[in-house]
């Protein structure tokens, strides 16, 4: 399958330099780009992309609105947000909005290439150090009481989404636990689905706004 991406950025330069980067890839194409938020959420409306690559800071409409009005309207999407630093403002805003994940603009090409992959396969893609500030951000906020579906979580889940929220990927998690990756997958999966989510980011929020597990105690991994 090829990924289809939309290049969302206010810079043209910049634009141009990820068409070129992506499209170089036999499994990748840029199906569109936009220079607004208002122009990305048309955009995504007409070719569907499977990934958008979302910039924050733009006129007209900025990246978050635009990355909520394109989830309104077809949640299969991925948004990926390209942003100038690992501790952004923005981060937590973003994950609130629906993002699946953050790339810097300054990171290898190969990474990026990586990132566009991992969130068009499902996964989310959150760094040691985003993980970390969405931790804190969280644990300033008002909680809200866990879904009733938590309870239908296994115990092997709950570990599961414990170390996820820790920022653990699934060979760390494999390694924890001591069960295969595909098992951890196969957790990963039904606890997704039980509760109703799109992909890890989505349950790192969701832990946090519940306080669901203690916040406290972070671990060392990447998410993705």
């Amino acid at each position: 399958m090829t990924i289809r991406v939309l290049v969302v950025d206010d810079q043209a330069m910049v634009r141009a330099g990820f068409r070129m980067l992506l499209g170089d890839e036999p499994d990748i194409e840029v199906v569109a780009e936009a220079s607004n938020g208002l122009e990305a959420v048309t955009q995504a409306a007409r070719v569907h992309p499977h990934v958008v690559l979302m910039d924050i800071r733009m006129p007209e409409l900025d990246g978050l609105e635009a990355t909520r009005r394109i989830l309104a309207a077809d949640p299969s999407a991925r948004i990926l947000i390209l942003t100038t630093f690992d501790i952004d403002e923005y981060v937590y805003r973003a994950l609130r909005a629906g993002a699946s994940g953050f790339v810097l603009k300054d990171d290898p090409p190969e990474q990026l290439i990586a990132a566009v992959r991992t969130v068009a396969g499902g996964d989310a893609l959150l760094s040691p150090s985003i993980t970390r500030h969405v931790i804190a951000q969280f644990t300033r906020v008002h909680q809200q009481s866990p879904p009733k579906a938590v309870d239908t979580l296994t115990t092997r889940e709950l570990d599961v989404f414990r170390l996820i929220t820790k920022g653990y990927s699934n060979a760390e998690i494999g390694r924890e636990l001591f069960i295969s990756d595909t098992t951890v997958k196969t957790h990963v999966t039904r606890l997704l689905q039980k509760l109703d989510l799109r992909d890890r980011a989505q349950a790192i929020v969701l832990a946090y706004q519940t306080g669901l597990f203690d916040t406290a105690d972070h671990g060392p991994g990447s998410v993705g």
